[in-house]
């Protein structure tokens, strides 16, 4: 039989006539009133259930989608080119692709080969290895990488990291060789890194939220730029240490090494990169200038120290370079115990901030272009990179926030833009390494910082202020913490403050109560909405978080305390007769989930009020159904109706034909 709806906020009488009624007044309904009691899901088995949720979790994406109903010889190409991405477009790749990535490959090479330099010794490494870092790793990431876009090497963020690792325990190495702690962290990293690819767990990265990333690239860049006194001021002696005070210390307590002719030629040529950044951001057409200016600063550099004879005068030098390619590593991974524990939480961090800044620029070019990258794709394809990496003289690398731009605004097409630049790079590794001898390691400070000062990104720190309190103290925690502590333990501190964040908010899940909208059959928050009315005799809760075992004791407290407060508030015209919980928004119950509904509807029974629930989730209704068919220790037994509309409704009728 079909029943009427009722208009909530106005009365309901036989003849067809809509009378208003005054605010707060119970509506007045029909005898008989439709209602759509909620229908449990179709009964699955614990394996159904289980392959369900592992799909969830792990291919949320539905890698393999297109597999079913083909061939087997077609899902084995499927497979590969899964694998293999460069599979998918270099059979339909032309000459006005290859044009794009010949431009956008040469582009970033300009900046790479300065910037690969700089940051290896912002690491504590050979000049060579930064150059050895953007040679084979975009070879590997070209053929396993998805992104069009990103353009690989090594970074500053992994670079600040990696620079103290075992410094003061490395074995001995020549001027060339990469220090075998730090291919260590390197190999963990990679390892690390591709297991959560494979592995499907790249979730965990993502309890690095905005606000933990902004504090800590904001710090970081603070640390980096510090850092860079050593080579802007002309310093021989300086700290290894991370922390703020050291690094301020160790520049005021070696003055006499200040040199001025070092301050002169650092400060010009900080300036001219800064303009080149402005140009470049003000007029976006004019990128190439900020991609061109590293390089043009390293070459007009040499040339001043070369004909000046500038070496003579305390400006410190490169130095010799050797010419060739990478040199190979697997010999030094015989992993020595003294420092085990050390580079793999070097490997760790570096992986996890690595990772997270190369799938941060990948996603967020392929909505600029509209085409979708595999996240967890993207974790093998740079863990297998810096696998390969480790054994080939390279450090960590990953897709850069400073080259990734350049790479996009110069119009590139596929990842052969990656080929390109490590080409450039190799003929630069063949045959010009004698024309750096001359470079002076203060412009190499110089496009450290001009790099990186654009992680400090102060309007997003004003909007996190703006928009959430609790975020920006999590910000602000991990820039003072990598400020003033160090880079591992201050990005710790932030993740750590952002997993208590969670678990509070799972442990004491907000609660709300619900009033009607007068003129409709809509209920919201009476804080939230002023026009939201309570009806009488009814206390209407509703709670947006997963009922377990972690908050089933708060919410059992809870809903007894507000029941109490509405009782001893009661009047003969409001007395409280019935609860209605609504559990539109509880995604999950578990048993303690269950047992708390048990409890609590015991509890208002003895009151002499009726419990019901209002549109339980599938799994909720589900185990409510599973428990009323078990012991009697579990049996529920609750109404469950589709809309709290209805609830009020129906439970408003029977109790008009039940008074006399």
């Amino acid at each position: 039989m079909v029943g009427m709806r009722v208009p909530y906020g106005g009365s309901y009488t036989n003849n067809g006539s809509n009378e208003s009624q005054p605010p707060g007044a119970a509506p007045e309904v029909p005898a008989m009133v439709e209602v759509h009691k909620v229908v449990p899901p179709p009964p699955q088995s614990t394996a159904s259930k289980l392959k369900t949720r592992l799909k969830e979790t792990l291919f949320p994406d539905d890698p393999f989608r297109g597999f079913q109903g083909q061939p087997a010889r077609v899902q084995w190409v499927l497979a590969v080119k899964y694998l293999f991405p460069i599979l998918d477009w270099l059979p339909a790749y032309s000459l006005s692709l290859f044009k794009s990535d010949l431009i956008a490959g040469l582009t970033i090479a300009s900046l790479a080969i300065p910037q690969g330099i700089s940051y290896a010794k912002l690491a504590n490494l050979p000049p060579l290895i930064g150059l050895y870092s953007s040679f084979v790793p975009p070879l590997v990431y070209a053929v396993l990488g998805s992104s069009r876009d990103l353009a690989v090497g090594p970074v500053s963020i992994s670079s600040l990291i990696m620079g103290p690792c075992c410094a003061s325990r490395q074995p001995h190495c020549g001027a060339d060789a990469v220090p075998a702690a730090r291919l260590h962290a390197t190999l963990f990293a990679g390892i690390f890194q591709a297991s959560l690819g494979i592995l499907r767990l790249g979730f965990i990265i993502d309890f690095l939220s905005k606000a933990t990333l902004v504090g800590f690239m904001a710090g970081a860049a603070i640390i980096v730029s510090l850092q860079q006194l050593k080579a802007l001021l002309g310093i021989v002696h300086f700290t290894t240490e991370m922390g703020i005070v050291p690094v301020m210390a160790s520049v005021f307590h070696h003055t006499k090494e200040w040199s001025w002719q070092t301050i002169l030629m650092g400060v010009c040529f900080l300036v001219f990169l800064l303009v080149a950044r402005h140009v470049s951001i003000r007029w976006p057409r004019l990128f190439w200038v900020s991609a061109c200016a590293p390089l043009v600063s390293v070459i007009i550099s040499t040339l001043v120290v070369f004909l000046f004879k500038a070496q003579n005068h305390g400006i410190s030098i490169i130095g010799q370079l050797k010419c060739g390619l990478n040199r190979p590593s697997w010999d030094k991974t015989n992993i020595d115990t003294t420092y085990l524990g050390l580079t793999m939480k070097t490997g760790l961090v570096t992986g996890i901030i690595s990772l997270t800044e190369g799938i941060a620029v990948g996603r967020t070019f392929a909505s600029l272009k509209e085409y979708q990258i595999d996240g967890n794709k993207e974790m093998m394809a740079i863990g297998l990179m810096n696998v390969v990496g480790s054994c080939t003289s390279c450090y960590v690398t990953t897709g850069a926030f400073s080259r990734s731009p350049v790479n996009h605004n110069a119009g590139c097409k596929t990842a052969m833009s990656n080929v390109i630049m490590a080409l450039t790079v190799m003929v630069t590794l063949l045959f010009l390494m004698p024309l750096f001898v001359y470079t002076p390691n203060v412009v190499l400070g110089a496009i450290i910082i001009a790099a990186v000062i654009g992680l400090i990104d102060i309007p997003a720190v004003y909007h996190i202020w703006k928009m959430d309190k609790m975020d920006f103290l999590v910000c602000v925690c991990a820039f003072a913490g990598v400020l003033f502590i160090s880079v591992q333990e201050g990005l710790a501190i932030a993740v750590g403050i952002s997993v208590f964040r969670v678990l509070l908010q799972i442990t004491r899940p907000k609660i709300t109560v619900q009033g009607n909208i007068m003129g409709t059959d809509i209920y919201r928050n009476l804080h939230q909405y002023k026009d939201a009315q309570r009806i009488p005799g009814f206390l209407i809760l509703a709670t947006e978080a997963p009922i377990n075992f972690a908050n089933s004791n708060y919410l059992n407290e809870r809903i007894k305390r507000w029941i109490e407060e509405e009782s001893s508030a009661q009047t003969k015209q409001t007395e409280l007769r019935f609860v209605i919980l609504d559990l539109s928004a509880v995604p999950a119950i578990d048993t303690s989930g269950v047992a708390f509904l048990i409890d609590i509807k015991k509890s208002i029974e003895k009151r002499g009020l009726e419990l019901v629930l209002v549109n339980p989730t599938g799994e909720g209704h589900g185990k409510n159904t599973a428990s009323e068919r078990g012991t009697q220790a579990f049996q529920v037994g609750i109404a469950c109706i589709l809309t709290t509309g209805e609830a009020v409704a129906s439970l408003s009728a029977l109790a008009k034909m039940a008074s006399p």
